[in-house]
């Protein structure tokens, strides 16, 4: 399925706007959520082809909104990549065990970003 509609879930409107931007200049439509409740409603209005998922966010972290999402039979097929500043082995592992295709430590490297991308369009 080829990625077009990409939803950015992180609780730093800095954040937000800098994977926007990145994001935007290359042709992609990108919706944003800054908290779990927010991501499930936008999913739930307009389903996107790739979700980018920050862990640290009030309420409930990435971790567990992705376990939801890609348990959830509705958003199971949406591939979720976990961006965050968790940079440690053992945050990747526990990401990619609750479902994430990838995991991406931030800074995000916008050539390393697109190209976790492309792999999986």
């Amino acid at each position: 399925m080829p990625i077009h509609k990409i939803l950015v879930v992180d609780d730093s409107k800095t954040e937000l706007h800098h994977l926007s931007g990145l994001l935007g200049k290359r042709g992609y439509t990108v919706r944003t959520a800054e908290n779990g409740d927010e991501a499930l409603r936008r999913l739930a209005e307009d389903k996107p082809d790739l979700i980018l998922m920050d862990v640290v966010m009030p309420g409930q972290n990435g971790f567990q909104l992705t376990r939801a999402i890609t348990r959830d039979p509705r958003y199971a097929d949406v591939p979720v990549i976990m961006c965050t500043s968790k940079s440690q082995e053992t945050d990747k592992v526990w990401g990619m065990r609750q479902g994430a295709r990838d995991y991406i430590v931030k800074p995000v490297d916008a050539d390393e970003l697109i190209a976790k991308i492309k792999v999986l369009d």
